[in-house]
């Protein structure tokens, strides 16, 4: 069964514990723990240890695990720390861009060189470590994606498929998931607007699931027809919200994808 969850970072206004109980009422399966410095730190990697038992307890006791972390960089010593608190709090998979900027063949090797060192420190903690293709990244699309996978050869390594930045870059995500379904191991979900092309993904009501011009009912299809079984995590990038209006996104969102999967026979 498709996991749905949450990254926190829709909830940085507020505490941890105030995001899970939210996230628990609306029906979501479990939250990808923010780690996105500057932005949004639920998860303090410099302090992980000491945040541990509160962590893991308020998992226990809204019956809410954590499916992935998102990290947002891809610097070696930063991903260090998130491997290991990853691995300290049963975390199996780390978020990351590629880095780098599109089109430039210097930063494609670059990038790729980079997830070929970052995925041999994920194996030795026994964490997955996640990328997605990235508007203005050295990976950006599905040929660049598809040039990644080819050269970076381990099973700690995978595709984290977020189909507003491949709908941004003029593709159809329900198209182009079938190329790098064999490889994803996350999911990064929310829609789009047509006229957020080539842009951001416009504010945070326009990314709600089912508020903009993303097939992504096509997209669940496919995923579904796949038998993809992994975490789809809603990540909702924007300025920061009051409680009720992260839980309008958060609650809308999880009433469209939740009804899809429903029609899929998936959930």
């Amino acid at each position: 069964m498709i996991k749905l969850g949450v990254n926190t970072v829709l909830y940085k206004a507020v505490p941890l514990r105030t995001a899970v109980e939210n996230l628990k009422k609306i029906g979501y399966d479990g939250f990808e723990i923010s780690a996105i410095e500057g932005m949004c730190e639920h998860l303090d990697l410099s302090n992980w240890r000491a945040q541990k038992s509160e962590t893991l307890e308020l998992c226990d006791e809204f019956g809410l695990p954590i499916t992935a972390t998102e990290v947002a960089s891809t610097d070696p010593a930063r991903l260090t720390l998130a491997f290991e608190a990853a691995a300290g709090l049963g975390i199996p998979v780390v978020n990351i861009g590629p880095g780098g900027k599109s089109d430039i063949e210097e930063d494609m090797l670059a990038c790729i060189a980079r997830m070929n060192e970052l995925a041999s420190i994920a194996e030795s903690y026994g964490v997955t470590l996640c990328m997605k293709a990235h508007v203005g990244g050295a990976v950006y699309s599905t040929p660049t994606t598809l040039r990644l996978i080819e050269s970076v050869e381990s099973k700690f390594f995978g595709i984290d498929m977020d189909p507003s930045h491949i709908f941004r870059c003029g593709e159809a995500p329900e198209a182009a998931l079938a190329g790098v379904i064999k490889y994803m191991k996350h999911v990064h979900i929310r829609d789009c607007a047509s006229e957020c092309l080539g842009k951001g993904p416009g504010s945070p009501l326009q990314q709600i699931c089912g508020a903009g011009d993303i097939n992504l009912y096509g997209y669940f299809a496919e995923l579904v027809k796949a038998g993809y079984d992994g975490a789809c995590n809603l990540e909702i990038i924007g300025p920061e919200l009051s409680l009720e209006d992260a839980n309008i996104v958060a609650g809308v969102s999880y009433g469209y994808m939740n009804a899809v999967l429903k029609r899929l026979g998936a959930r």
